[in-house]
């Protein structure tokens, strides 16, 4: 059953992706359904009676299922199509990854019910994060494009492109997005450093995991601490939010895929 529902929410995110435009209405509803039987397969892959299924994939396909559904609200709002062009191969991606790389059923007899809220939390805060990642890329070939001759403008993203609302307009969008995320990322982190024991079963190690993700607060902080103080924007805004981003990628995904693809190791 949930290889059918992956491989549907792969079809649909890849229709969806490939539609034109124009087609507004039809991607809207087409984005909902794929991101329905995302969620379904998703739920009904991580949560088993008593466990949680965790792994690097199934964090990537659970924050680009909310990644999704924060891309279908914003852009009803502030018709951001070009970013659909992004999210949805993404997401697909991900999905096929989950597919591919299940990850490790934790028993949650043991666990406080802060570990399930602390998993919650860090799926949102990658979540919101990597939407703010999709919009400084966007917002990265909308300047670029601004800039560029008008004979090297064809591009596959043009059309979206010229679409998206003024530079503007999508900085004060990514700035509300780290925000929000950055919030979430410091409850993440407060959460793992103060109920580690409660929560993981041992003191806080200061291992990889602990510095990466410390390092992409500080990266967010600072960039955040910086917009207020100083007006930060353009460039130095975007490099600190993809240099952010991808540190926090590091921090879980890339030493859960080290141990899983790399070392064939479970949970750790």
């Amino acid at each position: 059953m949930q290889t059918y529902l992956f491989i549907a929410a792969i079809a649909l995110y890849l229709l969806c992706a490939a539609l034109p435009a124009r087609r507004g209405t039809l991607v809207s509803a087409v984005t909902v359904v794929a991101w329905l039987v995302h969620g379904v397969g998703l739920w009904t892959d991580v949560a088993a009676e008593g466990s949680l299924r965790l792994g690097f994939a199934a964090m990537l396909s659970s924050a680009l299922w909310v990644s999704v559904a924060a891309y279908w609200i914003e852009n009803r709002n502030f018709g951001l199509d070009g970013l659909r062009r992004l999210v949805m191969p993404t997401a697909a991606l991900t999905v096929a990854l989950q597919a591919v790389y299940p990850g490790a059923l934790i028993p949650l007899g043991d666990k406080t019910p802060l570990f399930g809220w602390h998993i919650a939390v860090a799926t949102l805060a990658y979540s919101v994060l990597t939407i703010a990642a999709f919009h400084a890329v966007l917002m990265a070939l909308q300047e670029a494009r601004l800039h560029a001759a008008a004979t090297d403008r064809k591009s596959f993203l043009s059309g979206a492109l010229d679409q998206l609302p003024a530079l503007l307009t999508m900085e004060k969008l990514l700035f509300r997005m780290i925000s929000i995320g950055f919030t979430l990322l410091t409850l993440t982190v407060v959460s793992g450093l103060v109920f580690s024991e409660e929560l993981f079963g041992q003191a806080l190690k200061w291992d990889h995991k602990s510095a990466f993700a410390i390092l992409s607060w500080v990266l967010f902080a600072a960039l955040l601490a910086g917009r207020r103080l100083r007006g930060w924007r353009g460039k130095t805004a975007l490099s600190f939010t993809l240099a952010g981003f991808a540190t926090l990628l590091l921090a879980y995904v890339g030493s859960r895929f080290v141990f899983e693809v790399v070392l064939h190791k479970g949970w750790a």
